[in-house]
C-alpha cells in the first residue's frame, strides 16, 4: 500500500508540474495529421540531428504516449524545458492542437508489441537502473509507463536520452535545462559516464517508437 501511494503521489506530482488538463482527452487523429507541418521538418526525417544543446538525433515521437507528448509540449511552451525552437513551436499551439498532434503520433506505434520485460543488462547497468528506479515509472520493458504522462524510453536514440538526462542536472542556466523535480532528484546521483551507460542500454531495447517519413507537400 505504501508503494502504491508513493507511485500515485509521484504520478500526480508529475501531472501537476506539467499543468495537464482535460484537453488531453479531447483528441482528433485526423485533425492532428493536418497540424504536424512544424514537426516533420525534424521528427519526420530518419537520422536527423539537432545541435542544441549539443549534437544528437532528434527523438522518435511516432508511437510515443499522447499524454507524454502533450506534457512535453506544455513544458516547452511554459519554459520549463529550455529549448528555443521547441518553445517557439509549442507556444504557437493551443491545448487542442497539442492533444490532436499527440493523438496522431501515438497511433503510429510499431507492431508487434515489444516483450513484457527488457533484456538483462550488465551488472553495472542493472545497478544504475535500480538506483534510478527507472522501471517503477517507465515499466519493466521501459515501453509501458505506469501513467500516460511518462514517456516510453525503450529503443529511443541513445544520444538523445543522454542529452535529456543531463539536462535535468543543469540548474541555474537560463538557456539550457529541464525543470522537473522528480527527474532532477533521480539523475543528480549519476556521473556523465553512468548516464551514458544507462542511455545506451535503453536505446538497445525493442521499441514501439519510430521515425515516420513525411512529405511537406500533402
Amino acid at each position: 500500500m505504501k508503494k502504491l501511494l508513493q507511485t500515485s503521489t509521484a504520478t500526480l506530482a508529475f501531472a501537476a508540474l506539467f499543468g495537464l488538463s482535460a484537453s488531453v482527452q479531447a483528441q482528433d487523429v485526423a485533425a492532428g495529421q493536418k497540424k504536424v507541418a512544424m514537426c516533420i521538418g525534424c521528427h519526420g526525417i530518419e537520422g536527423y540531428q539537432a545541435s542544441f544543446p549539443q549534437i544528437h538525433k532528434v527523438p522518435m515521437i511516432a508511437g510515443q504516449s499522447a499524454g507524454y507528448i502533450v506534457a512535453s509540449l506544455t513544458a516547452y511552451a511554459k519554459g520549463e524545458r529550455k529549448h528555443p525552437t521547441m518553445r517557439g513551436i509549442a507556444g504557437s499551439l493551443s491545448e487542442k492542437d497539442m492533444a490532436d498532434i499527440a493523438a496522431y503520433y501515438e497511433q503510429l506505434a510499431h507492431a508487434p508489441v515489444v516483450p513484457e520485460a527488457a533484456t538483462a543488462p550488465s551488472a553495472q547497468v542493472a545497478d544504475l537502473l535500480t538506483r534510478g528506479a527507472c522501471s517503477s515509472c517507465h515499466g519493466a520493458n521501459f515501453s509501458k509507463p505506469i501513467a500516460p504522462v511518462y514517456p516510453k524510453i525503450a529503443g529511443q536514440h541513445g544520444d538523445y536520452l543522454y542529452v535529456a538526462l543531463k539536462s535535468y542536472q543543469t540548474q541555474g542556466n537560463p538557456g539550457v535545462g529541464r525543470g522537473n523535480a522528480i527527474m532532477m532528484g533521480q539523475v543528480k546521483q549519476f556521473s556523465p559516464s553512468e548516464l551514458k551507460a544507462m542511455a545506451d542500454y535503453l536505446a538497445s531495447q525493442p521499441s514501439e517508437l519510430r521515425t515516420v517519413a513525411q512529405s511537406r507537400f500533402r
